[in-house]
């Protein structure tokens, strides 16, 4: 079977009110643009009338196809579920939540093809729809990013890119079993290209990426892509040392004047400091080890129970 030109990844977990505005707005687009593609709706083990409406929506629309997962495996498990299957020559990732205008990947495509790029970046050049918690938290996170891992992280580039079949394949060969590709895809160094939207208000339904899934993207970027937070504990332990090698110096000092020394607060607050540094330190190198054991075990991310190109085969990745 010869590949489609372009292939469309979307993750999607307890979309049903906005999946009917999706649909209404991508097909028309797809279908105008004349050329072979596919849509890659990767059903990430909703609970709500999502995966029903997918297969029905199968049965009218002949390039939609339909990925389920057996349980909630997570945004970026989806995602890889969507990039592993996709068999298009460029692949273009993009939220169901219509915040990101589908009517940019062709701009995508043809800048691809254009100027012979591998990755096209969708950056975000006006956010005023979102909060203004929103838009703070995420300066902050581009900024530890980019002074981590580098400056050719893209700044308000989210999960709304288009890749080459080159670029996908070389994802695919990284044994990565927490990807986090707002980095791992910069990281590649192919070359690569921007095109620029306005951000929308989410189209229906309620988001999906709350408070503590942000925290923990944000945790999974620092300790997946650098060293930096292992310096930090080894830091605030030389600190600590050097802290309480001046209060001995203090300590041996007056008690050689003959003088009386309290001790009490000093102490007190002396336990507090190494005790804080001390669980710091011991939370950071458990991070780290717990993400070596989930390496070791080898189990996999995601465990797809249908997909309605290869008649329901049970595939873990």
């Amino acid at each position: 079977m010869t590949p489609p030109v372009l292939s469309v990844v979307i993750p999607m977990y307890n979309e049903q009110e906005v999946l009917p505005l999706l649909i209404a707005r991508l097909r028309p687009l797809l279908d105008g643009a004349g050329l072979d593609y596919e849509v890659v709706a990767v059903d990430d083990g909703s609970s709500d009338a999502t995966a029903p409406m997918l297969l029905l929506a199968c049965r009218e629309w002949a390039e939609l196809r339909v990925v389920r997962l057996r349980r909630n495996s997570g945004h970026q498990a989806a995602l890889t579920a969507g990039l592993h299957r996709a068999r298009g020559e460029y692949v273009a990732s993009i939220d169901a939540d219509l915040q990101d205008p589908p009517e940019k990947i062709l701009d995508m495509l043809a800048l691809a093809r254009a100027e012979s790029l591998d990755i096209v970046y969708g950056v975000r050049d006006d956010r005023t729809t979102d909060t203004a918690f929103k838009r703070h938290t995420a300066q902050v996170y581009y900024l530890l990013m980019r002074r981590l891992v580098g400056k050719k992280v893209p700044a308000d580039a989210g999960d709304f890119r288009l890749l080459s079949r080159a670029a996908v394949e070389a994802l695919r060969a990284m044994p990565e079993r927490q990807p986090v590709y707002r980095l791992l895809v910069p990281w590649l160094g192919f070359p690569s290209g921007e095109v620029t939207y306005r951000r929308e208000a989410r189209a229906a339904g309620s988001t999906k990426y709350p408070l503590s899934k942000m925290i923990k993207l944000a945790v999974d970027s620092v300790t997946n892509f650098s060293a930096a937070p292992l310096r930090l504990a080894t830091w605030s332990g030389l600190l600590s040392f050097f802290a309480c090698f001046v209060l001995g110096c203090y300590s041996v000092v007056r008690f050689a004047m003959g003088e009386t020394v309290s001790g009490w607060t000093s102490l007190f607050t002396a336990i507090l400091f190494l005790g804080g540094v001390q669980l710091l330190c011991l939370g950071l190198l458990g991070e780290y080890m717990g993400r070596l054991y989930t390496e070791i075990k080898g189990r996999p991310t995601y465990i797809v129970g249908y997909d309605s190109a290869e008649a329901g085969q049970v595939v873990a990745r």
